[in-house]
């Protein structure tokens, strides 16, 4: 079996290549994508860091690959689904580098306080600029951390014992997970107005975007300083720059930024702002840990099929997968669901397996629905390994439960998530042997596929509802490939499940929410 590496990994992940046995190993560095293709079909496994993108194209080549594992925790470099339909196990590191990118952060917050880059260049250019290079101690500030993770974790933790005052938050999180670690749970907009540092810890996707703009700037105090070693487009860059220019903001640390290279960027221009070319996970120990990691992963696939920290398929063998393969689906699509449906930070689920689940081993399935749960916060850090692990620590209590009867169907899972604001229940099954479907929303009764831009409408049961829903849609050119309307039993309210082909921007949401036969709209993505 032959495994192409097509980034630079750390020389002693390479050096287990070469040492296991029938594996042949090819570092090719560099690629372009048209090379990528024309020889990704000599080779079983490819071991990637972020340069490579591992498009649909370069898997429509890969005629023999069955395993990519990438040195690291990010994925966006690679198709997962396009993947996943040509069996195509994806492996990711999530555990090598934490450690190293909050030292990283740590660190930057210090270099920031105390003027180190701007003192460094300043000697080197021959100047002794003591009195203007003067600093701050980090000693009684309050330092605010967005994110509770593996590595907003980490990052509170030392600032702790650096005698900060630390205040984190986090929608996802149990308050009370918080205050065993000594901290205190708070509003971003409070967070905003206490911090004189503000952290970023948080995946990028959709509700994390210019989640720090200038509405964000305008809330806190006067001279704040801002790192974010997380990802590029969480903090505006221009609105940054706005506030450095008016003086709200006191300094910047940036480690990631909306492009990367950046190239010229407004932000490089004040004195106060230092960075570094993504380097958060860049450390001797971490690039070692990743390729090690990710090694091993891929050796005992190709060796054993052990699978270990894939994103998009459990570690069970290939005879179990292929009967649990439509309910892992099926289970991670609810649990996906109903982490978009949650109000507030979800601390129980119970999930039920009604009907005719005996002989089945459903310990992956729970698993695949508690990864559906958390995959919206935390993206690609979560996988089929760590899920449970990750919802424990998280302080979510997870109950799996089985009965025989299973009303109208030859089997249900029923989810039901319990959040600090209430619960919601999602029920679906398998219509013949691969198809799944969602079939209840708490008390409403329906029929969809679980997948793509969905609208999950409440609205009263009068005429005229669904027509001025299709209508607002019209008007903004979104189409409606698929409509799916449950009644609520002896009540007035219907919910309709809109599937359109593309996702409604916030302009048509806010319209569809001031219908006045429209109660709420939830959009979805599966």
């Amino acid at each position: 079996m032959k495994v192409l590496v097509s980034d630079k990994v750390a020389e002693i992940g390479v050096k287990m290549f070469k040492e296991a046995g029938g594996i042949d190993v090819d570092v090719k560095v560099g690629l372009t994508p048209e090379e990528l293709k024309a020889t990704i079909h000599d080779y079983d496994a490819l071991v990637i860091r972020s340069a490579t993108k591992v498009t649909e194209d370069v898997l429509k080549a890969a005629t023999r690959l069955k395993v990519i594992g990438r040195a690291g925790i990010g994925l966006d470099n690679v198709d997962i689904p396009a993947a996943t339909k040509r069996g195509i196990a994806v492996m990711n590191t999530p555990t090598g580098n934490v450690v190293t990118t909050a030292e990283h952060t740590v660190a930057m917050m210090l270099a920031l306080s105390r003027n180190i880059p701007q003192g460094t260049a300043s000697l080197k250019a021959g100047r002794w600029e003591k009195k203007n290079l003067q600093g701050r101690e980090v000693f009684n500030k309050t330092l605010g951390v967005i994110g509770y993770g593996r590595i907003g974790s980490i990052v509170a933790d030392r600032a702790r014992g650096l005698r900060m005052r630390v205040i984190v938050h986090d929608p996802y999180v149990n308050k009370e997970l918080v205050e065993q670690a000594g901290l205190e749970m708070v509003s971003l907009e409070e967070l905003y107005r206490r911090s004189d540092y503000i952290t970023v810890h948080v995946p990028r996707m959709k509700e994390t975007i210019n989640l720090m703009n200038n509405k964000a700037f305008d809330q806190m105090k006067q001279g704040v300083m801002i790192i974010n070693c997380a990802r590029g487009g969480i903090v505006n860059e221009k609105d940054l720059a706005d506030a450095l220019k008016s003086g709200k903001v006191g300094g910047v640390a940036l480690d990631v930024f909306e492009t990367e290279p950046p190239g010229p960027s407004p932000l490089f221009e004040f004195d106060n702002v230092i960075c570094t070319p993504h380097l958060g996970a860049s450390t001797v120990e971490a690039q070692a840990n990743v390729a090690v990691n990710v090694a091993e992963q891929i050796i005992n696939y190709l060796q054993t099929g052990t699978i270990i920290n894939a994103v998009n398929v459990p570690s069970v063998t290939g005879e179990l997968l292929a009967k649990l393969q439509p309910y892992l689906t099926l289970a991670e699509r609810m649990g996906c669901l109903q982490a978009q449906l949650a109000k507030g930070a979800i601390k129980a689920v119970t999930i039920r397996y009604l009907g005719d689940f005996l002989g089945l081993d459903v310990a992956p399935v729970t698993t695949a629905a508690l990864k559906g749960l958390l995959t919206p916060f935390l993206k690609d850090e979560v996988n089929f390994v760590n899920a449970p692990v990750i919802a424990k620590a998280r302080g979510i209590k997870v109950t799996e439960t089985r009965s025989v009867e299973a009303e109208d169907f030859a089997n249900l899972i029923s989810i039901q998530a319990t959040g600090s604001e209430g619960s919601d229940t999602v029920s679906g099954t398998i219509f013949g042997k691969h198809e799944p479907r969602i079939v209840r929303v708490n008390a409403f009764r329906l029929e969809v596929v679980p997948e793509g831009h969905l609208l999950f409408i409440h609205n009263v049961d009068k005429p005229g509802a669904i027509g001025s829903i299709g209508t607002v849609l019209g008007r903004h050119n979104i189409n409606i490939g698929g409509m799916h309307v449950g009644q609520e039993k002896d009540g007035e309210r219907n919910v309709v499940l809109l599937v359109t082909d593309t996702p409604a921007p916030d302009g048509t949401l806010k319209e569809l929410r001031a219908l006045p036969l429209v109660k709420s709209v939830i959009p979805l993505e599966l």
